[in-house]
């Protein structure tokens, strides 16, 4: 987090937040909805500014509640997570994950693959989507713990069931397991469309 955001919040400590004014789709662009209606399902407007990007970036963060936000100075700006709190891409030399934040994924926690074919990661940092366009190459990479390729062992993986998945070289071999989609946000830890908290 900046210093001057760390200073605001010290200077002004009680300032309310504000829901419904920023977004996060499942391709990581930070979305604007000027009106303060993303909860109703809006793609709301692109941010472009590259100041502004790497600014939300630096200073997105989570409450113990699995509420994501964006620490505006001294005010939270909860957003609506449209698939997961970070979008994660392959790195440019495809030897590890970049959340769309760039922080560089050290550690994978756990792997699921949802009934629509999305993949996620659970990381420290939290849970990510994998970018759709990267998607086809890391399937490519990964092997289960036995070496096997993925795509061939995900064949026979019944519902319910887990095997052990490694990105060779990159992250070691951590549980994957099937989810339905609309359980994502539950198993992972997070709210996906934050709402004022009662006093």
């Amino acid at each position: 987090m900046d210093q001057s955001v760390k200073d605001a919040l010290a200077r002004w400590p009680d300032v309310p937040a504000v829901y419904g004014w920023l977004s996060l789709d499942a391709r990581g662009r930070w979305r604007l909805h000027p009106q303060g209606q993303s909860a109703q399902g809006g793609p709301g407007e692109s941010i472009t500014n590259s100041q502004i990007l790497e600014f939300i970036n630096r200073n997105y963060e989570h409450d113990e509640a699995g509420r994501w936000y964006f620490q505006n100075g001294p005010q939270r700006v909860f957003l609506r997570l449209d698939a997961a709190p970070y979008t994660l891409r392959l790195s440019d030399d495809n030897r590890g994950l970049l959340t769309h934040t760039n922080a560089s994924v050290e550690t994978i926690d756990a792997w699921r693959l949802d009934d629509a074919g999305r993949l996620y990661a659970a990381t420290p940092m939290g849970a990510g989507i994998v970018l759709d366009r990267d998607l086809p190459q890391l399937l490519e990479m990964l092997v289960t713990d036995g070496g096997e390729p993925l795509l061939d062992a995900l064949a026979g993986l019944a519902p319910g069931h887990t095997i052990r998945v490694a990105f060779p070289g990159s992250y070691p071999a951590a549980p994957l397991s099937t989810i339905a989609q609309e359980n994502v946000a539950r198993e992972l830890g997070f709210d996906p469309a934050p709402t004022p908290q009662a006093a």
